[in-house]
């Protein structure tokens, strides 16, 4: 049975990390724009099982995330994971906390309706704050991306 509520964006990513914090980069920008009713965002960080009750609580799920696949930096992946085998590569520790968090769900009975926005990144050189250039101008086309989704 899939929870009925809000529709829950949310940002997944070590802002610690440059480009690996780009979910959250995403819902920050997200935020500064007029969203639909019923749409929440969260800044997800790298919290694993503590995402569990706001996910629950959501009549939809999408989320924004970081992965290192060998695309282009800034390619944007829309796609609708089921199960853990169907998230892709991710970077830091939260990569296993997401995937069990999806399985979770379905341990638990429930369907919910989740939609990841997957975007390329490089393996970073350095840590820092920030994103680089290269993502920094992607930045906006993303954030179109998600606005439309939640249209």
């Amino acid at each position: 049975m899939t929870p009925v509520g809000p529709t829950l964006v949310l940002g997944i990513g070590n802002v610690l990390m440059g480009d690996e914090g780009l979910g959250v980069a995403v819902v920050d920008a997200l935020c500064r724009h007029e969203l639909p009713p019923g749409v929440e965002c969260l800044d997800g960080g790298t919290g694993g099982f503590q995402l569990l009750g706001p996910m629950q609580s959501a009549g939809r799920i999408v989320l924004v995330d970081a992965t290192v696949d060998g695309g282009e930096p800034g390619t944007l992946r829309r796609l609708t994971p089921r199960f853990s085998s169907d998230y892709p590569r991710t970077l830091t520790a939260h990569d296993i906390g997401l995937k069990d968090l999806l399985d979770a769900f379905h341990l638990l009975g429930e369907s919910p309706d989740v939609t990841l926005f997957a975007v390329s990144i490089p393996l970073p050189g350095t840590l820092g704050i920030g994103l680089s250039t290269a993502l920094t101008a992607k930045l906006p086309a993303i954030v179109q991306a998600v606005r439309e989704e939640l249209a």
